[in-house]
């Protein structure tokens, strides 16, 4: 009998979508719409807690990606600190915001959340240590094959080295997989990848367990969640590199699933995804949701109609993750629709507002925060 693992890496098992025309998708995406935006369907809850207290109510943690701007607006401040319970800084971790220098580090809003997050009694995440995006605009000029071990060591030594103790989880890892860079490995060719050899992401766990040894230590990426021939291939690769760590001891505690979810694709498969978390549980490691929204950059103009999709993709999903006991947090990429990376990552082609998240621009919760809720009340406790 062939196991879910060995189908993965065989690369069998159905993968939606592939053998549909261009009209039939279109049609399949008008149906899959139709049947989340379904009237009858209900989103009520029970009570007013906070979706933090709702997770922590189940063994689990809410909370949301902030920038330390955002919270200088008070509403927006008194409405993050009553919702959540961990947060993860947008960018204040990224190593082209600590380093404006090769030989200085500029830790001032970094602190500063770390602060706030400690004086409002919430746990805090790190992103990222190492990632091939928003490295420093020195970075090619400066390191190189002879200096870019010590650079790497130096750097996780330094920043997990400053907030040791403080934090419940490190992204020490981000993005490290794309198939379609034709490597038999499935790694992505990013400048530490060119330098160091697959050996950089050994290294790097390594040297943040040694840097703060009571954090999480977490792979984090994006594109597990849909089956797609790529999304598959990512799911195979991911399962590998995870495999080949744990194998070899490297101290590597959680899988982070991005969840940048698309309301308009119509390939997410409940049973197919739940098998794949249940691959990564079997490795013993925990799994996290650390960037969740929902596009709706291809949905309807009526709010109405949008946001009860939105809703229903949010509990559709969450039901799965939740369901798996290996699975301890979810985070949402923001808290309101007045702060999110979609208005200008992801715009609607009519110029409309986007509405990817719990609260929106004016603060008010939508439908999504009711199918989140939901789906914490809902879940099994851990």
């Amino acid at each position: 009998m062939i196991t879910r693992r060995q189908a993965l890496f065989l690369g069998l098992g159905t993968v939606g979508g592939l053998g549909a025309t261009f009209f039939g998708r279109l049609r399949a995406q008008q149906l899959y719409q139709e049947s989340l935006a379904d009237p009858k369907r209900d989103f009520s809850v029970t009570g007013d807690l906070p979706l933090g207290d709702r997770a922590l109510a189940k063994g689990l943690l809410y909370g949301a990606a902030v920038h330390t701007d955002y919270l200088a607006d008070p509403d927006f401040e008194s409405l993050f600190w009553h919702e959540c319970k961990i947060l993860v800084p947008e960018n204040e971790l990224q190593s082209k915001n600590l380093r404006p220098t090769p030989d200085r580090f500029d830790f001032t809003k970094a602190d500063r959340l770390a602060q706030l997050a400690h004086e409002h009694d919430l746990q805090i995440r790190g992103h990222s240590l190492i990632w091939h995006i928003l490295l420093p605009d020195w970075f090619t000029e400066v390191v190189n094959a002879q200096n870019a071990e010590q650079f790497l060591i130096n750097h996780i030594q330094t920043v997990a080295g400053r907030y040791a103790g403080q934090m419940h989880s490190w992204d020490v890892l981000n993005e490290a997989i794309e198939t379609g860079d034709d490597r038999s490995d499935g790694l992505k060719k990013t400048p530490w990848l060119e330098l160091l050899g697959p050996e950089y992401i050994e290294l790097a766990f390594r040297t943040a367990a040694e840097a703060d040894p009571h954090a999480l230590l977490v792979y984090n990426d994006y594109g597990l969640e849909y089956e797609t021939r790529l999304g598959y291939a990512k799911r195979r690769a991911t399962l590998r590199m995870l495999e080949q760590l744990k194998t070899k001891g490297v101290p590597i505690h959680a899988l982070g699933i991005q969840s940048h979810l698309n309301a308009a694709d119509v390939n997410f498969n409940p049973t197919g995804f739940r098998a794949f978390l249940q691959d990564v549980a079997s490795l013993d490691l925990k799994i996290l949701v650390t960037e969740l929204d929902v596009t709706d950059r291809y949905l309807p103009v009526d709010t109405v109609i949008r946001d009860r999709i939105i809703a229903s993709v949010y509990e559709d999903y969450l039901a799965v993750v939740l369901d798996e006991p290996a699975t301890i947090g979810v985070l949402t990429w923001g808290l309101s629709d007045r702060h999110t990376w979609l208005s200008w990552s992801s715009p609607r082609e009519d110029n409309l507002p986007v509405r990817p998240l719990p609260w929106d621009a004016q603060l008010n919760r939508k439908l999504a925060w009711n199918a989140i809720a939901r789906a914490f009340d809902n879940a099994p406790s851990r």
